[in-house]
């Protein structure tokens, strides 16, 4: 039998990681296999395991690496599949980590997650499989309500004592009611089939957006593709999200504490891409884009890295697409220009 995600440790010492990892594949019923393989000590075991694989049908690789952690770059160099990465702490936070994962160039995307989010690293990749299959993006949607249920249940245990002040039955979240702040768009120039929505929070961040349309438009991907920010435009936004559910696949775009990613993960179940950018100040947001908490991931390519995000975003769709598949192959193989 062939699995669906095959995990890749480049260290036995990474296994807490990749237990939280499977640990969320096994509640969700995904088949799985397990390796370690060193992208430095045993380049040639990776190469044949994931060139192996990808014949085979896998359908997702998760690579899981400290360090200079050039695992899941190595696994993307052999794949046409989409690859998550989810860095580890070891010596620097993992910061080093999350550089060597995230700075990929094109054409080779890491979907990176948060530093030591190994289950973050398994939803996204639940959230890939689930665009075929419905089952599984059930089973998505209904961890996720876990996920919201255990926040909003926090509020009815005792996490603070001893304080004279506070007043706990004021606005009690348990039975709060929450309105509808969805607004009238005009949805006259969405494009309701298409599989890709680009949502960009500054028009100071349309290079990147527009750099990923060029990429889909060439690999025959539809999309649509909207600036609004979720901050400024709350409403807005989230109506939107709403004209747009039915795509398959998000990319979000934006520097400035990465609002954009933040916001879509909690409007949709659909896997998120993130681009961070850097603003007006040269400043960058990878890590306010990839250090979600558990429960809501965004696979986060480089910075400013549009090009990277619409590959990313061909992969996940080739899984069941053979010509797209058979292009992206001749991409990566630089047998034809992009």
């Amino acid at each position: 039998m062939v699995p669906k995600v095959m995990i890749i440790l480049g260290s036995a010492s990474d296994i807490s990681i990749a237990d939280k990892c499977m640990d969320i594949l096994e509640k969700l019923e995904i088949s799985y296999s397990l390796k370690i393989a060193s992208a430095h000590r045993t380049p040639n075991l990776v190469r044949e395991l994931v060139t192996q694989a990808t014949d085979a049908g896998v359908e997702v690789f998760i690579g899981i690496a400290g360090l200079a952690a050039h695992l899941p770059g190595v696994i993307a160099g052999y794949t046409q599949r989409p690859v998550i990465g989810v860095p580890v702490d070891v010596k620097t936070g993992g910061i080093d980590a999350l550089e060597s994962s995230v700075q990929m160039p094109y054409p080779s995307p890491v979907a990176t997650v948060g530093i030591d989010r190994g289950d973050n690293g398994a939803i996204l990749a639940a959230q890939i499989i689930g665009i075929y299959n419905d089952e599984i993006r059930q089973k998505v949607k209904d961890l996720r309500k876990e996920y919201q249920k255990k926040v909003v249940n926090s509020n009815n245990s005792e996490i603070v004592q001893n304080r004279n002040y506070i007043i706990n039955d004021f606005l009690k979240v348990d039975s709060l009611e929450i309105s509808d702040d969805s607004i009238d768009i005009d949805q006259t120039t969405i494009k309701k089939d298409a599989d890709v929505a680009i949502i960009v929070g500054r028009h100071t961040d349309l290079i990147a957006a527009k750099k990923a349309s060029v990429i889909l438009e060439r690999l025959k991907i539809t999309h649509n593709t909207k600036v609004v920010c979720p901050i400024r435009s709350h409403s807005k936004f989230k109506s939107y999200v709403e004209a747009v559910k039915d795509s398959k696949i998000f990319i979000g775009i934006s520097s400035n504490s990465s609002q954009v990613t933040g916001a879509l993960v909690g409007l949709t179940d659909r896997p998120v891409i993130g681009v961070p950018c850097t603003n007006e100040h040269g400043n960058d947001y990878i890590l306010t884009t990839a250090n979600m908490p558990p429960g809501v991931p965004v696979g986060t390519v480089g910075i400013n890295n549009g090009r990277n995000a619409a590959v990313l975003a061909g992969e996940i769709l080739s899984i069941n697409n053979p010509n797209l598949t058979e292009l992206l192959r001749k991409l990566k193989n630089k047998k034809i220009n992009m």
